[in-house]
């Protein structure tokens, strides 16, 4: 017996191991499990706080992706102040930032300068000057100079403004937006949710768009 006593301490140590083993792969698995699923439930990231505009606890809430370069953006920006004049208090709109760059040669440095001057809480008046001069900045050289004279313009001390418009922070908002874009399949601009469904053929279109915001408002209400 005590021959065969070192071959049994082996064999009871192997079993032991084993379970062990056992153990920690059916934990691991389950902590993978409990990973996904509450990371597949999880809201896409984006840039915190985000520019929202108009009521913050409104049923509904239309989200935008744009670009500033994009024309369809600037042709959508007249729909989109209608629209908000429309819904009032029952709709807050959210903008990400969508660059489409290098597609678009300035649209990069347009959401740098929104972001900046959002540093001085004037996101929204730099983002309408950028939209209503479109035209006026889009073909040009340099557009620094004149991206100044609208931080001027709107009263944002330019000297700060022209500090942030290339730091981290504003890169970093920029860059956030964009993996929310990227995790919800945005490839174009404007992009539109509403209530977190997407706005697609015909909804995409002002009046469908109208007409989602009007639902998302009944099931709201239903609840």
């Amino acid at each position: 017996m005590k021959r065969f006593l070192p071959f049994i301490i082996i064999a009871a140590v192997m079993v032991a191991a084993l379970i062990v083993t056992l153990i920690l792969v059916r934990s691991s698995r389950r902590a993978a499990t409990n990973t996904n699923a509450n990371t597949s439930g999880a809201e896409p990231p984006g840039a915190e706080p985000p520019h929202i505009r108009g009521n913050r606890d409104a049923p509904a809430t239309l989200e935008e992706f744009a670009d500033f370069q994009c024309p369809s953006c600037g042709v959508y920006y007249a729909e989109l102040k209608k629209i908000e004049d429309e819904f009032g208090t029952r709709l807050r709109v959210v903008f990400r930032e969508y660059p489409l760059a290098p597609r678009h040669e300035h649209a990069l440095m347009a959401a740098q300068a929104a972001e900046a001057a959002g540093f001085q809480g004037r996101f929204w008046d730099m983002h309408d000057k950028l939209y209503e001069n479109q035209n006026a900045w889009s073909d040009a050289k340099d557009v620094l100079p004149i991206f100044v004279d609208y931080a001027k313009q709107i009263g944002l001390d330019t000297d700060r403004f022209t500090r942030d418009l290339n730091s981290d922070a504003v890169a970093a908002r920029i860059f956030q937006d964009g993996k929310r874009a990227h995790a919800l399949g945005v490839t174009g601009t404007p992009t539109f949710f509403v209530n977190g469904k997407e706005a697609k053929g015909e909804s995409w279109k002002p009046e469908g768009l109208r007409e989602m915001i009007k639902k998302a408002l009944t099931e709201a209400a239903g609840k």
